[in-house]
């Protein structure tokens, strides 16, 4: 089945009882059963519920996985992968990676008991440098957040499973319709589906797709113990923007690239990062692990603090300042003081996440519209 095609009917049929083309909401907590033990395979919401039932099969045929699993937020997916491991082990994570992730990591397991090394992962020696006798994971974010990195995801694989290792890929910014992980090798995908796959700015959810059973029915375990699941108009509500994916992140790659185009000619921006550019270090590779370069634009405005931008936000009136992406309005983001605020600051200039760096989600509206926008904005600083 072609992925347009996959989009618009993976995990969704008719409903038995009604004929309902659309998966119905369902808004119970309990079920009743005929006997103690005894039901039609739901018992009580946090376990299990249809709607989300049809929302995790479709995520898992989106991503060529034998399951999926939904979440309450992205974070809440993260911690539960986090939590197949056991103190004492080692992860080798992306050194440029949203801030959250970062925060988890650092603030909550590693004072549990498990030890970080944030690395360059776009560069293969680098990542067998770090491996140690305890390493068990390495997480990545490709395209990264914010600098939009591409890491090689078959080769990273390979050697994380040289290693006995998991590779978890952080597929949020390419989305399943952009790039497939499991199927270069990686063994877990999580996504932060507020963004992409809802689509709208209007629902939190998390999700998990893999194939290995062991690490399912523990991530399974985790789900329902822990208990952070989404309900059911959640899941209803990125089942719906699952169908125009294909469609959605055409437009966002097509008009991700003329901005990013416009940008990189611009005298008061000294650096655009977009693996659509040919200037990008990891152009080629991006090219051969991604169907579109996506709709995230990252780029650095010559400026020395934030009071040379005060009046660029001023200047918007397309694009909103706000946190958050892949909706299908454009957003303009700070890292700086915004998603990236809990990485230190010495952390983040040495990254390259300075005063003048600005993310751009870009939408689906008229990309005149957009340039037009960023042009008297950058005018004002």
């Amino acid at each position: 089945m072609k992925w347009a095609t996959l989009a618009v009917h993976a995990g969704t049929e008719p409903d038995p009882m009604t004929g309902a083309v659309m998966v119905p909401v369902y808004f119970t907590s309990t079920y009743a059963q005929e006997a103690p033990g005894v039901h039609k395979g739901y018992e009580y919401s946090r376990t299990h519920n249809p709607t989300r039932t049809a929302l995790e099969t479709s995520l898992a045929q989106l991503e060529s996985a034998k399951y999926g699993l939904a979440f309450a937020s992205g974070m809440a997916a993260t911690d539960a992968v986090l939590r197949l491991l056991r103190p004492g082990d080692h992860v080798i994570v992306s050194r440029d990676l949203y801030g959250g992730t970062y925060r988890i990591m650092r603030q909550v397991f590693e004072p549990w008991g498990l030890k970080f090394d944030f690395v360059d992962t776009s560069d293969i020696a680098t990542v067998e440098g770090s491996f140690r006798p305890e390493t068990k994971m390495v997480w990545i974010e490709t395209p990264s957040n914010p600098l939009l990195h591409i890491s090689p995801i078959a080769a990273l694989a390979d050697l994380a499973h040289t290693h006995g290792a998991r590779l978890v890929v952080d597929n949020t910014f390419a989305t399943p319709y952009l790039q497939s992980p499991l199927e270069m090798g990686a063994d877990i995908v999580v996504h932060s589906a507020t963004k992409y796959l809802g689509g709208h700015s209007d629902v939190v959810m998390g999700a998990i797709m893999l194939n290995n059973e062991a690490d399912y029915q523990q991530l399974r375990f985790l789900q329902n113990a822990v208990g952070a699941v989404p309900g059911p108009m959640d899941a209803f509500l990125v089942l719906r923007g699952i169908k125009t994916l294909p469609l959605r992140m055409h437009k966002h790659s097509e008009n991700a690239l003329k901005i990013a185009e416009f940008l990189a000619a611009h005298p008061k921006v000294s650096k655009v990062y977009y693996p659509g550019l040919i200037t990008h270090p990891q152009y080629l590779l991006a090219k051969q692990q991604m169907r579109l370069p996506g709709g995230m634009v990252s780029f650095e405005v010559k400026v020395k603090n934030m009071d040379d931008m005060k009046n660029f936000w001023k200047g918007l009136r397309v694009f909103t300042l706000a946190e958050s992406l892949g909706g299908v309005e454009s957003l303009v983001n700070h890292p700086a003081t915004m998603t990236h605020a809990s990485i230190p600051e010495s952390d983040r200039l040495a990254l390259g996440i300075t005063p003048g760096l600005l993310r751009l989600s870009v939408g689906i509206e008229d990309a005149d519209d957009l340039i037009a926008d960023l042009k008297v904005a950058l005018q004002s600083v």
